[in-house]
């Protein structure tokens, strides 16, 4: 396993069209254990592989920052199927360090999944788990979760940040 390098606001590779994973190899094997490796050494909560700078619907999603290996998720071409309810909480980014905003999410999401043999699932996830599915998965379709925010505050985190990688 070996941290990967996250790439940040700004490169386009976050913003690419994604491509469907098709077969599954061990060199997929070998990204998802890297990338949950990368997600634990940020303490993050997930990470998606446009965010390593691989333009595939691939994320993964760890909401015990690596504590707990039942926890571990591997999202392979996902879309969300339904939501209930809403939560409003603090969110970041690998992609955005340093900065976080409170954004509105659903309280529960179902997903269509698919399997690295191909078969297909259906996850449920709540609270924590349901905002990681949704961060990631926004990931997939090119969107970050400044994009939630209205254009005003999106532009003012948007100055910060580049001053803070001037500086």
């Amino acid at each position: 396993m070996a941290v990967r390098q996250v790439i940040t606001w700004g490169d386009p590779r976050l913003k690419n069209k994604n491509r469907d994973v098709e077969d599954w190899t061990p060199e997929l094997d070998q990204l998802v254990a890297d990338m949950f490796e990368t997600t634990a050494s940020q303490e993050g909560a997930g990470l998606a592989a446009p965010q390593v700078g691989i333009n595939i619907r691939l994320a993964v999603v760890d909401v015990s920052s690596g504590a707990d290996p039942a926890q571990k998720v591997v999202l392979i071409n996902p879309e969300i199927i339904r939501e209930e309810g809403e939560q409003i909480g603090e969110e970041g980014c690998l992609s955005i360090p340093g900065f976080t905003e409170v954004l509105k999410r659903p309280m529960k999401v179902w997903i269509k999944n698919r399997k690295p043999n191909g078969d297909w699932e259906e996850l449920e996830a709540e609270e924590l788990r349901a905002r990681a599915f949704c961060h990631e998965i926004d990931h997939l379709h090119g969107r970050l979760f400044v994009e939630h925010l209205g254009p005003v505050k999106r532009n003012i985190i948007q100055r910060k940040y580049q001053k803070q990688r001037r500086d």
